[in-house]
């Protein structure tokens, strides 16, 4: 893999981090600000923290394993 190559990986598994902070953040929000009354946003929000951090999980895991095959 090409230096380009990996540093798009790398790049990609910083703006999947990203996502997957924000969500966080949202879910954070929701948790201590909102509830119980938002209860039914909750399913969502939480649903959608996962989808975020399951994405950088798997670009992580993508980018640590060309890392190792170009070292």
């Amino acid at each position: 893999m090409s230096d380009e190559e990996l540093k798009a990986l790398e790049k990609e598994v910083k703006k999947a981090k990203r996502i997957a902070n924000e969500a966080a953040s949202v879910l954070h929000d929701l948790i201590e600000d909102k509830l119980p009354d938002a209860y039914g946003e909750l399913m969502g929000v939480a649903q959608a923290t996962y989808d975020a951090c399951k994405a950088w999980d798997e670009a992580n895991k993508k980018f640590l394993a060309a890392s190792s095959e170009t070292a």
